[in-house]
């Protein structure tokens, strides 16, 4: 092929990768009916060959390897591997560098929680995205077509890249692991998730409650499913056997397209969705998927907490979800604030520290042990930055100050040789220049609120000093209009005596 252009290329070969694909599966249809088979030909002979099937395995990213050894796993189990089903673990993000931070906390957590086997990113980009994403060595990778906007409807909907993602992965790789993990990125592991311990079996996957589904038991669940009453109001973490999942996952694709298309039901009280703007789409095509098919759900709720919120007695959780704002005291933490965020590619940025847990003093126990949680959870995400950092060698933070102390220096030694020479270059110059370059250095998100925080007081000054020259002008106008009042008098005294 002499196309010269890499993405036009790639278009052709797809191309010719779907009609082959189409013209394999005909051929099969064909000799599975006992059709007489087809004459001889170059062609035919290319679909069979060892050449198409290389062709048209998936292609992942050549780039650093991720070392994704884990020092936990294997010791964690008391038993061979031989005598435990295979496992593998799942997450779906997008190319950003908000799903990039949530992907450092996930892998960090990943490697500690001693979890079995391994675990796979479903990076959902565009080509434009793909040609300037900085994170292909973040986590072993699987690369998706983007469907945050619709091919066909044009629908701006990037939650339905999960279920996508995870037909593409079932589609192009084979795995040989009997049960699939699947996880938001919005996770920090805290132990293994294993169907053994939590009793995940063919016909029967494992998940986490998700209340707020109400529409399992209104209209909405009778209008997208044949099978209302086995609608489960799960999401979240799911255990589940592979070939489960395969007759499966193109059903929570299109039902996450149907109902996402039923904007008639977008209203909080059929849906749930306090937004009333169809988001959990993708979450109500999963339950009606698995309706559909007649997959009945073991709902646990030991295995998933949302940081925040009060903990079960004796529960001990494997998984945070920080998917909702929580706080401990006056410290709080919400992903949303950070979605614009670069901490991954900004040289040791981190979020905001939270309380240190032996200031804690409630008085309940549920409410210490619901602020020890939040608290570990916001640890365990700086912790994971700190390390990513590390490992990418940034500069300490040490050398950071004391570079910018020695431009002071250097600066504050030209502006006296400066003076010498007859040209005096103001200290407070070269401070400003000092502070101009070590501000370069600060993370953009507590640069942005630095600047927000002066532009308040700027504002409020500007007040302050609108106030003053208001009361000015005012005491002015009263003073002026006295003497003017004690003018008139005088002069009328005065003609009274003449």
């Amino acid at each position: 092929m002499m196309e010269s252009d890499p993405n036009v290329k790639r278009g052709l070969f797809l191309s010719i990768e779907c009609i082959n694909t189409l013209n394999e599966g005909l051929l099969l249809h064909h000799a599975s009916v006992g059709c007489p088979k087809a004459q001889w030909s170059k062609y035919l002979s290319f679909l069979k060959s060892r050449r198409f099937s290389e062709l048209t395995m998936p292609k992942y990213w050549k780039g650093q390897k991720v070392d994704s050894t884990i020092t936990a796993q294997h010791v964690a189990l008391s038993k061979t591997n031989s005598e435990y089903p295979k496992i593998h673990t799942l997450f779906s993000t997008e190319c950003s560098s908000y799903f990039d931070w949530q992907t450092v906390g996930l892998m960090h957590s990943f490697r500690l929680s001693g979890q079995p086997g391994n675990i796979m990113r479903l990076l959902s980009c565009t080509d434009e995205d793909l040609k300037n994403y900085k994170g292909h060595d973040l986590a072993p990778t699987h690369y998706v077509p983007s469907m945050s906007q619709h091919p066909l409807t044009g629908d701006w909907y990037p939650a339905i890249n999960k279920p996508a993602a995870v037909l593409h992965w079932l589609s192009h790789v084979q795995t040989d692991a009997e049960f699939i993990v699947i996880l938001d990125a919005d996770m920090i592991m805290r132990g293994p998730i294993t169907p053994w311990e939590y009793g995940a079996k063919l016909g029967h996957p494992v998940s986490t409650p998700y209340e707020y589904l109400i529409g399992c038991d209104n209209i909405l669940a009778k209008i997208h499913t044949r099978n209302p009453s086995a609608c489960d109001k799960v999401g979240g973490v799911i255990i589940i056997h592979i070939d489960d999942l395969r007759r499966f996952a193109i059903l929570w694709l299109h039902k996450s397209e149907e109902v996402r298309a039923d904007k008639a039901h977008y209203a909080t009280n059929i849906t749930g969705d306090i937004y009333a703007s169809g988001w959990i789409s993708e979450m109500y095509g999963y339950s009606f998927a698995a309706a559909e098919i007649n997959l009945r759900h073991i709902i646990r709720r030991d295995i998933m907490i949302y940081p925040g919120y009060v903990p079960l007695p004796g529960a001990k959780y494997k998984v945070f979800h920080y998917g909702l704002r929580f706080g401990v005291g006056n410290w709080s933490f919400d992903k949303a604030d950070w979605k614009n965020a670069d901490v991954v590619n900004t040289s040791w940025a981190k979020f905001p520290e939270p309380p240190d847990p032996a200031t804690i003093m409630q008085e309940g126990l549920d409410a210490r042990e619901r602020d020890l949680l939040s608290i570990e959870c916001a640890r365990a995400l700086n912790k994971a930055l700190y390390l990513h950092h590390k490992r990418r060698n940034c500069p300490r933070l040490d050398s950071i100050h004391s570079t910018s102390s020695n431009k002071i220096e250097r600066l504050a030694h030209e502006s006296s040789r400066n003076r010498n020479r007859g040209k005096f270059v103001p200290l407070d110059v070269a401070r400003e220049k000092t502070v101009e370059s070590a501000a370069a250095t600060i993370s953009p998100v507590h640069r942005s609120r630095r600047l927000a925080r002066s532009s308040r007081m700027w504002i409020i000054a500007v007040w302050a000093v609108s106030i003053v020259v208001f009361l000015l002008v005012i005491s002015m106008f009263f003073t002026d209009r006295r003497r003017s009042v004690s003018r008139s008098r005088v002069s009328r005294s005065l003609k009274a005596h003449v």
